[in-house]
């Protein structure tokens, strides 16, 4: 049975980010995960870059059964709307699944209480603060770092796209360290400086 991992996008939503985790849940995967698309309805969503998805689920019907719950970050998520995808989180976060946010997504989970007692990061501390207001107590717990994992919640900034893919894919255990290394380091370093095993 293969584990579903959610991907939440909404308008202008930021394809890249949502690409790299994607592919190498799928390349490293082995045929054990399945990505599923959720979003505030099942209308065509249009990424940053043009791309245009219908989403597999909306907020109505989002399946109880899953591994993992990743808000792609984007344009939207400080839209009125957004708010929609609260209920989804906070399941989410009570059930104990592994819950990542990156760029305004990370920024948005602050919102929602869950990032108060976990270690964490986001877009910039004041931006967190200003954003989710009494909401958010969790200030002590920041780190500036590119991308941060505790407690099954993992959080980037939005330069962070191969961070944030390298920390979901670790604590999804999606393949060993060994080839999560290897894989990141060819996408960081590139193809020339990336130190490959030998053939």
């Amino acid at each position: 049975m293969n584990k579903t991992i959610l991907f939440v996008i909404l308008e202008q939503y930021a394809d890249w980010e949502a690409a790299y985790l994607s592919s190498a849940i799928y390349m490293l995967g082995k045929g054990n995960y399945e990505i599923k698309t959720v979003s505030l309805t099942k209308d065509c969503v249009k990424s940053i870059g043009g791309f245009s998805v219908i989403p597999d689920y909306d907020m109505q019907s989002v399946p109880e059964d899953y591994e993992a719950l990743i808000l792609i970050g984007g344009m939207a998520w400080r839209n009125d709307d957004a708010v929609q995808v609260k209920t989804l989180v906070e399941k989410c976060y009570k059930a104990g699944k592994v819950l990542g946010g990156i760029c305004d997504a990370s920024a948005f989970l602050g919102t929602t209480g869950v990032l108060n007692d976990v270690k964490h990061t986001s877009n910039s501390l004041e931006d967190l603060k200003q954003w989710a207001g009494t909401s958010y107590t969790g200030g002590k717990n920041y780190i500036m770092h590119q991308a941060v994992s505790d407690k099954n919640i993992i959080t980037a900034n939005g330069t962070a796209a191969l961070e944030f893919a390298k920390e979901v894919l670790s604590v999804l255990e999606v393949a060993s360290d060994e080839k999560i290394n290897e894989w990141y380091n060819f996408h960081k370093l590139g193809f020339y400086n990336a130190a490959m095993p030998k053939m």
